[in-house]
């Protein structure tokens, strides 16, 4: 029998996920390191190559084993190298939607032109252009880097000329500024599309953050509609269709009085969607592989409320009743996501309480990270 084997770009948790859910497959992997990047996270899960600048591409594509499809597991991944790997195989997402989201004016420009929708937003280059689109977009406002932010990083919320002062050594580079907007709370979807354009969505979740990382994911999203989650569905379809994009996709939302905004994407699993691992029939990772290989999608539906909950700076596993804990293996740093734990229960009042009382074991008394 032929092996199938899938190579991964990347080598951190994401990757490790993905091996370890579609190995039962019987499916094999391999692992491409950019530059001096840790691979601690995939070790003994598949051969691991390293690629660095000048490589010969066809050279590290036969050090990943020859897969017969590439994937990635990070949006800050290089798409020359990603379309060099594609003149030996698919690579899945297509490059182009990596260099899409990579780049948030970029991200948001595709958005509108399918004709969805996202905050007010305009670019700018340094810190004139910034105070003149705070100017037109109003108070509050939020000032992103175009490229590197995530989690929280280059990003500065303004509430007053005041906050806009405060920001007057900006270095010049490229931004957007985003109009502040009233939304009662942020939820995502996650959906998996194949090459013939099979497509499967799960229910959506709604996310806590704390100082700019997901410190909580529910699923689904208590008290969500009927209504919210098709229009949710549609919007994802929509995108998917028009990037003819395979693999898996999440969309951060905002909820607001007029409906939802797209917030981000990103063209990848998604850890707003690792409740999936033990709170559907099939995790957001086997069906991003099942995506990539034309197999065909698992089942996406989830049979009890489920929370994902972020060890954030912690690898001390909890001692209280879970589904399972995740732990990634890496080196302890303060607010590093070092593993996750993932809850279930019959009720969403009975998982509230049993998320305050986790959320207490793992950060203490105050219930959030150090």
């Amino acid at each position: 029998m032929t092996v199938r084997r899938v190579g991964i770009v990347g080598c951190g948790q994401l990757a490790q996920m993905m091996a370890q859910e579609a190995r039962p497959l019987g499916i094999e992997f391999s692992f491409l390191a950019e530059g001096d990047e840790n691979t601690t996270c995939v070790d003994g899960l598949g051969t691991i190559a390293h690629a660095h600048e000048g490589d010969d591409i066809e050279s590290l594509y036969r050090a990943m084993g020859s897969p017969e499809v590439i994937t990635a597991e990070r949006e800050q991944v290089s798409v020359a190298l990603l379309r060099a790997l594609e003149k030996f195989c698919p690579v899945y997402p297509r490059p182009d939607a990596f260099e899409t989201t990579q780049h948030r004016v970029r991200e948001k420009t595709a958005i509108t032109a399918v004709g969805l929708p996202v905050a007010p937003f305009l670019p700018a280059n340094n810190y004139a252009e910034i105070c003149a689109a705070v100017q037109q977009l109003g108070y509050p406002s939020f000032i992103k880097s175009c490229e590197h932010g995530y989690d929280g990083k280059n990003q500065w919320r303004v509430n007053s000329d005041e906050d806009l002062a405060a920001i007057s050594d900006a270095p010049e580079m490229e931004y957007v500024v985003e109009q502040g907007v009233n939304f009662s709370r942020e939820v995502s979807l996650i959906g998996a599309r194949t090459a013939d354009g099979q497509v499967v969505t799960y229910p959506l979740a709604e996310n806590d953050h704390y100082r700019g990382t997901l410190l909580v994911s529910t699923a689904p999203a208590p008290h969500v509609s009927e209504a919210l989650q098709h229009t949710a569905e549609e919007y994802l379809a929509k995108l998917m269709s028009a990037w003819d994009y395979v693999g898996v996709l999440a969309m951060e939302c905002f909820v607001t009085e007029n409906g939802l905004l797209i917030n981000e994407l990103a063209p990848r699993v998604h850890n707003s969607g690792h409740w999936t691992l033990a709170g559907a029939e099939t995790s957001q990772f086997a069906n991003h592989v099942r995506a990539i290989l034309g197999m065909p999608l698992g089942e996406t539906h989830c049979d009890r409320p489920a929370v994902m909950i972020n060890m954030l700076g912690v690898d001390e596993k909890p001692a209280l009743p879970n589904e399972g804990v995740w732990s990634y293996g890496k080196e302890l740093r303060p607010g590093r996501k070092m593993g996750h734990v993932i809850l279930l229960d019959d009720s969403q009042e009975a998982l509230a309480a049993r998320i305050d009382s986790m959320l207490e074991a793992l950060y203490g008394p105050s219930k959030r990270p150090a």
